[in-house]
């Protein structure tokens, strides 16, 4: 919504509540065209484009409006440096597709960003209905340089180099640069067709246009639509191509092989965070610390929208693709690190949101995470306790104590300076900021299941 003032042919606005878009008089042509082509009925049946209702309501910006739509509002707002490899792979397929039907219907993408795909019930969905223009043969994909920076560049770094370079999208609000990714890419690179045309001489066309547009203008005049649709296919198999496979990691094989965690242990604490979800009854769930969605599926299972979050590449990963595999539509993993959430960036640190923007949720899980951010990075309960009560409006949380397995790991290569990590204490700072409905100890185990709900805030 808040990138859309880029846009000349309409802009996202929000009254009471309700989010809608006006589409400027510039733009007419070019929509009624996407609905009487059929290509809007077409895309929207099949899930790849939001869907949207046209309303009779009074335009922010008479002068320039035409209409005003409300597009079907997205359950949870997620970027591209959140998303796991598959989820962006994903994306750039489900870009590609779009377009080829927009040739179909002579129309054409004049937008390849990433933030234009959200996923919505487990799949990739278009949500900018203006990023269509009527498609007129001879002239180049104008989206084309856009694609290979938001989706084909991050996309090869994270197969290539290393999964970790698609936050290389937090700090590039538009796209890897091409040259820069073909620095960062081995040169074995160089030898496969698409990562060749796609990345390297896209790269060096760029540098060698860049002080002449007329000539690359000159150049791309005689493109027909038969070089449009080998174009795409070159870039779909480009994509295709790419594949990056999840290392066992301490966290992706969190719950399949953790010695410490009987089954006895694991079948109450499954119990207990399906009954207190019962207990609230809530729409959304975050679940941070997600590992690989074990319990981000019992919420999802209670009807919950449920957002998995993890820092491990790997377990967000596969989390994904189990989703993917199984046809869930109520889980949505992105990877996230709590100690350095997402900041809102671009222009005027306000064109994508912070995760703190994009709550509260109803309901939080903090399941065997306490200890990783008490001692594992020095934030002690105080702040712990602050900061989830900006996410959630009720908690459900799980306390560990140091005599754990789990709390003794992380203490063994440091010093024990944690001296108010203790029950006490953790209960003590969370109730400052919660009131602690139920405390369960967990059986077979040290550990404490607790149910909180956010008190009022004071005024």
């Amino acid at each position: 919504m808040r990138a859309s003032f880029r846009d000349p042919s309409g802009f996202l606005f929000v009254e009471d509540g309700v989010l809608y878009r006006q589409i400027n008089s510039v733009y007419a042509e070019d929509y009624d065209h996407l609905i009487s082509s059929g290509l809007y009925a077409e895309l929207t049946g099949n899930g790849q484009l939001v869907p949207h209702d046209e309303v009779n309501l009074a335009p922010p910006n008479a002068e320039r409006a035409y209409k005003i739509i409300r597009p079907y509002p997205v359950s949870f707002v997620s970027y591209p440096y959140e998303w796991c490899f598959s989820q962006l792979k994903d994306a750039a397929l489900t870009t590609l597709r779009i377009q080829g039907k927009a040739l179909e219907h002579g129309m054409a993408l004049k937008d390849a960003s990433s933030y234009n795909i959200q996923f919505q019930r487990g799949r990739a969905v278009l949500i900018d209905t203006l990023s269509f223009e009527r498609y007129r043969e001879g002239k180049p994909w104008v989206a084309y340089r856009q694609f290979c920076q938001h989706f084909l560049a991050p996309l090869a770094l994270m197969a290539y180099r290393d999964v970790r370079l698609g936050k290389m999208l937090r700090l590039h609000i538009d796209g890897v640069p091409l040259d820069l990714a073909a620095k960062l890419l081995p040169l074995t690179t160089r030898l496969r067709p698409g990562l060749m045309t796609h990345v390297h001489l896209h790269a060096r066309s760029q540098v060698r246009y860049a002080d002449d547009p007329e000539s690359m203008h000159a150049a791309a005049s005689s493109f027909s639509n038969l070089s449009m649709l080998a174009l795409l296919d070159s870039l779909e198999t480009a994509v295709k191509g790419l594949r990056w496979e999840p290392a066992r990691t301490v966290w992706a094989d969190y719950y399949e092989e953790q010695p410490s965690y009987s089954s006895e242990a694991l079948a109450h604490k499954q119990q207990l965070v399906a009954d207190f979800l019962a207990e609230f009854s809530p729409r959304t769930v975050w679940d941070l610390g997600a590992n690989t969605g074990l319990f981000s599926r019992i919420a999802a299972a209670s009807g919950a929208e449920t957002v998995c979050f993890d820092l491990d590449p790997a377990a967000v990963e596969i989390n994904y693709r189990r989703a993917v595999e199984k046809g869930e539509e109520g889980v949505l993993p992105l990877v996230l690190d709590l100690c350095n959430p997402t900041p809102g960036i671009g222009w005027h640190n306000s064109e994508r949101m912070s995760l703190l923007e994009r709550g509260p949720a109803d309901t939080a899980l903090a399941l065997a995470l306490v200890h990783h951010l008490a001692i594992g990075n020095n934030v002690p309960f105080p702040a712990i306790a602050e900061f989830l009560a900006q996410l959630c409006g009720s908690l459900i949380i799980e306390f560990i104590p140091k005599t754990d397995s789990l709390a003794q790991r992380l203490l063994a290569t440091r010093e024990d300076i944690f001296a108010d990590y203790h029950q006490e204490g953790f209960e003590a700072a969370f109730g400052q900021h919660f009131e602690i409905l139920r405390a369960v100890p967990l059986k077979d185990s040290e550990r404490t299941m607790y149910a909180m709900r956010k008190k009022p805030v004071r005024t």
